[in-house]
């Protein structure tokens, strides 16, 4: 279960950085806008898996929808959002992290327990085809608007059915040819059996050779442009790496983000488990008896974050930075009592509580790091963040804790989140000492 929800995490963490980078070069629009139509294409396709090693795979491939989404929003909102707002902004943005995750809980329970699991990967997954459309209609301030939508939809298609036209006559055309040819072939009754079924086999193989060859020349023209790409994109990662080694405050937030992050999605990954085996509830009552107050802590932390970091931002340089690290620091203890407390009447509070006190870093520390950035390379900036903080952070957490929860228990096991989420906020507050200088650095 560990490597199960690790996956997702090692995947998202090694895509984020070069779609972060497309995003800076190209169209955020389109990063994200392809990053949720494949999250969703991989959700929907966990329903058909049948071995371990599949399920893995379609998890490990949400990560990539993830870091097309992650890095090229929160850069999208940076753009719109400027100062004061842009901590509240992005805590608005987050709450839809809160809001996912209770709801995942608690709507897979349910569904699972009426329906079965796999119609659990259908129904979270469809309407994500949607929010892929909508998502391409984003508008971009520096870039030329999305032309109509109905245009847009009009263009995917005739794009597409050209190209599959150009291309797939051969295979067409011969697939037709075998199909009359073992048609005929069938009329006469003493040939071998299975000689139409070899002829039309052969055909359809001459025509997916002939297809084949027809397309290596495309595929040396796309190559030749996405070296072009790439190269321009291998600058951009070198500048965006340069950024962060001389910026203090990033390397501060980076380190403590990758324990924060250990500690959060820790919880996240281990918290059904944890309530079947310490308090025998399935997942879909724990969604119905406790999501609506984990959804409220987490809402409710991300929105009150995102506020008091951007107005204690107008009186101190360093607001963002202490509300980004004090929800840890606070929160450990009380993270810590949700996970001891054997008294279902004290888990709704610890629990609300919990949620509210770690959901303070959404807003805040993403705009720090776009604070001390120059705009040009914020999504890359971002996508290093995410590939930091996910390997060196909740990419271990999961198996950690399965492997400690082999070995001592789950309880014990799940005791580490905490102490790693307080050791993160404090070292996120050591940022303090530097950010206003770098704040500084990059107005000039």
């Amino acid at each position: 279960m560990g490597w199960l929800g690790s996956a997702y995490v090692v995947v998202l963490s090694l895509a984020a950085l070069p779609l972060g980078v497309i995003g800076d070069l190209r169209s955020r629009r389109a990063v994200i806008a392809f990053g949720v139509g494949l999250w969703s294409a991989c959700t929907a396709l966990g329903a058909a898996v049948h071995r371990f090693w599949q399920l893995m795979a379609c998890r490990a491939m949400v990560g990539v929808g993830e870091a097309g989404y992650g890095p090229a929003a929160q850069a999208l909102i940076a753009e719109f959002y400027w100062g004061r707002q842009r901590a509240f902004a992005i805590g608005i943005y987050s709450v839809g992290m809160a809001l996912g995750g209770v709801l995942g809980i608690w709507l897979g329970g349910v569904l699972a327990e009426h329906y079965g699991w796999r119609a659990a990967f259908v129904v979270v997954g469809v309407p994500g085809f949607l929010l892929a459309i909508l998502a391409s209609r984003l508008r971009e301030p520096r870039r030329r608007p999305p032309a109509p939508l109905t245009a847009t939809v009009r263009g995917w298609f005739e794009r597409g059915r050209r190209q599959a036209m150009r291309y797939g006559k051969p295979l067409i055309g011969l697939a037709l040819v075998g199909a009359v040819l073992s048609g005929l072939l069938g009329l006469f009754e003493r040939l071998p059996a299975g000689v139409e079924t070899a002829v039309f086999a052969a055909c359809v193989s001459a025509g997916i050779i002939w297809t084949v060859v027809r397309l290596v020349p495309a595929a040396v023209r796309r190559t030749t442009e996405a070296s072009e790409v790439a190269a321009t994109a291998f600058g951009e990662f070198l500048q965006a790496a340069a950024t962060v080694l001389r910026t203090p405050t990033l390397i501060w937030m980076f380190l403590g983000g990758a324990l924060v992050t250990f500690a959060v999605n820790g919880l996240i990954a281990w918290a059904p488990s944890f309530m079947q085996r310490t308090h025998g509830l399935s997942v879909g009552v724990v969604g119905r008896q406790f999501g609506i107050w984990g959804l409220a802590g987490g809402a409710l932390g991300g929105l009150f974050g995102g506020r008091v970091g951007d107005w204690l931002l107008t009186r101190w340089s360093g607001g963002r930075v202490v509300v980004s690290g004090a929800g840890f620091v606070l929160g450990g203890p009380i993270c810590a009592a949700l996970l001891l407390v054997d008294e279902l009447r004290l888990f709704v509070p610890l629990l609300f509580a919990t949620f509210f006190l770690y959901t303070w870093y959404n807003g805040p520390l993403s705009a720090v790091i776009l604070d001390v950035v120059p705009p040009a390379v914020r999504a890359s900036v971002i996508g290093a963040y995410l590939l930091f903080s996910h390997l060196a952070g909740d990419a271990i957490a999961p198996p950690l804790v399965g492997y400690l929860s082999d070995r001592f228990g789950l309880r014990p096991a799940m005791l580490l989140l905490p102490s790693a989420g307080a050791v993160g906020g404090l070292v996120i507050l050591i940022a303090l000492t530097t950010v206003g200088k770098d704040m500084q650095r990059v107005r000039t």
